[in-house]
């Protein structure tokens, strides 16, 4: 599997490639604040970590851009809190 994580303004998500499948993460920017509504994988790659991985990487420009995380999605706020809770607005 090879990922390609990618920023899709157009769309205002972040999306993680797998192998031709997409996982996203839907963002609204407010302040400093990042905004996220919504995650969700195609069906094929739910239970591969694919949307684990592409929280990873939103977390990583949240915070190369000094951002916080305001998970409206019950999987962005679990993975926040088991993973960078100090990232939570």
């Amino acid at each position: 599997m090879s990922d390609l994580f990618s920023h899709n303004p157009a769309k205002s998500r972040y999306e993680l490639d797998v192998d031709g499948l997409i996982a996203f993460a839907d963002y609204q920017r407010s302040g400093h604040r990042l905004v996220i509504p919504h995650v969700e994988a195609d069906p094929a790659l739910r239970g591969t970590g694919a949307a684990g991985r592409l929280m990873v990487k939103v977390a990583e420009v949240a915070r190369a851009e000094g951002m916080r995380i305001t998970p409206l999605c019950s999987y962005a706020a679990a993975w926040l809190r088991r993973n960078d809770p100090e990232l939570i607005a």
